[in-house]
Parts: C-alpha cells; sequence; structure tokens
C-alpha cells in the first residue's frame, strides 16, 4: 500500500473559494490565485517535474474541488 501525503482542503476554504448563490442555485469558484496555483500544478504534473510537496497541494486542491462539488450537487 503507498501512502500519499496531502495538504488538507479545510487549507482553502477561507481564503481560496468565493461561494455565490444566483437563481436558488449554489456555486463555487476558486479564486484567481488557487486557480492559478491549481492550474500551473497541474502542468508540472503532466510534465513529470512535481516535486513530493507539490504533489500534496495538487492532492489538496482536487479533494477539495470534488468535496465541493459533491456536497453542492447533493442539495
Amino acid at each position: 500500500m503507498i501512502t500519499q501525503m496531502m495538504v488538507q482542503p479545510s487549507f482553502w476554504v477561507d481564503s481560496g473559494i468565493k461561494l455565490s448563490k444566483v437563481r436558488d442555485i449554489h456555486l463555487f469558484k476558486f479564486t484567481e490565485e488557487l486557480q492559478s496555483r491549481l492550474e500551473e500544478l497541474s502542468e508540472k504534473k503532466k510534465a513529470g517535474l512535481l516535486t513530493g510537496e507539490e504533489d500534496a497541494e495538487l492532492a489538496g486542491i482536487l479533494e477539495l474541488f470534488c468535496f465541493l462539488w459533491m456536497r453542492l450537487y447533493s442539495h
């Protein structure tokens, strides 16, 4: 079994997400900073250049995205 380190998704909850409600639909959006970081880490992963710390950061951001999507979709 391989253990993967991950930055906790809650790290970005206060500073990396914008929530809004449009016509009774709840929406979320990453801040420009978090979106840019996600894109940067994704590109580095594709190129095989991620450090272990960056891989953990990317895993946390993706976990946050999945959690928010599932949470909003369930409502």
